[in-house]
């Protein structure tokens, strides 16, 4: 991804912060963008270096004034930072980038804040925020939702947990890249918030799936009915922004449903620990499964429609 499908936005003026970012995957990429732009000094660090490089290169093209720097390790990204924020892969991608000699935790300064958007558990939240309390440094869980246009256009919802004053600090900054952001409780609940988000998603999207697969073998012209049910009570997120997709049958582009079995695994883990009851998400998952086995690993969620046809 370069900077060409980062859609700048108006900043809200808010002091400048040194801040680092880890992670510049499909996501954390165009969000380090944003930081940037918005006028903080931003450096990153990303498993791979040429991908930090370019960002660098992409960035400074864009526009941004602000110091801008890579570095070889997460403890050398942090450095002097007042917020690292994080983004990437799962639960134990997360603990690489925190903890050990090389990690972020090792080279934070006291008081500074590790805000991740890292779609992991809440049991790893919980467990890094006591580890960070213990050296001094704040956590705040904070896992997003709006996909990779979402990231571009710096439209991000973020669902936070952690400390009330922690999240005050860092809130102005978030909103570099987001059109929402709420504190819903203590460590844990922005991850738990997310798992809600999935479920919902899961639920939905196979419901379109299953209107417009009916729709269709009933002669229909979709485009027509959803474009009328959709100032209607069927009216959804998924349905104005993938229906159509959905109907051409395309699908090489948004969220991946190997990204989203991932975290319904993490939806059943926690459902196993607080007994809720998910037949229809369960059921979804099994489905995703099949559109796996059907070569569609990289295809967005949306694709449950494949099944159908």
């Amino acid at each position: 991804m370069g900077m060409s499908s980062l859609n700048t936005k108006i900043y809200s003026l808010v002091p400048s912060h040194k801040v680092a970012f880890l992670g510049l995957g499909v996501m954390g990429y165009p969000m380090a963008g944003h930081l940037a732009l918005a006028g903080h000094s931003v450096t990153v660090y990303n498993r791979t270096a040429a991908k930090s490089a370019d960002w660098l290169k992409e960035i400074a093209a864009a526009g941004a004034v602000a110091t801008l720097g890579h570095a070889a390790t997460p403890r050398d990204a942090v450095a002097n930072a007042d917020i690292v924020f994080c983004c990437v892969g799962n639960d134990e991608d997360l603990r690489s980038v925190v903890l050990g000699a090389d990690g972020a935790f090792a080279g934070m300064k006291k008081g500074s804040v590790f805000v991740d958007h890292t779609t992991a558990s809440a049991d790893v939240a919980r467990e890094l925020s006591k580890a960070a309390l213990g050296l001094g440094l704040q956590l705040i869980d904070a896992p997003v939702s709006g996909g990779q246009a979402g990231a571009q256009n710096g439209a991000l919802t973020v669902m936070c947990g952690g400390d009330a004053a922690t999240f005050e600090r860092v809130k102005p900054v978030i909103d570099a890249f987001a059109r929402a952001v709420t504190l819903l409780g203590e460590s844990g609940a922005g991850q738990l918030a997310k798992m809600v988000n999935q479920i919902c998603i899961a639920g939905l999207v196979q419901g379109l799936s299953e209107a417009i697969a009916f729709g269709q073998r009933a002669g229909l012209d979709m485009e027509a009915v959803l474009g009328v049910i959709s100032k209607g009570a069927a009216q959804s997120w998924q349905m104005e922004n993938r229906g159509k997709t959905m109907i051409e049958g395309k699908f090489d582009f948004g969220f991946a449903v190997d990204w989203m079995r991932k975290d319904l695994g993490l939806v059943f883990d926690e459902a196993k620990r607080n007994g809720a009851q998910l037949p229809v998400t369960q059921l979804v998952d099994t489905f995703y499964a099949d559109v796996q086995q059907a070569g569609g690993k990289r295809w967005d969620t949306s694709s449950l429609i494949t099944r159908l046809k």
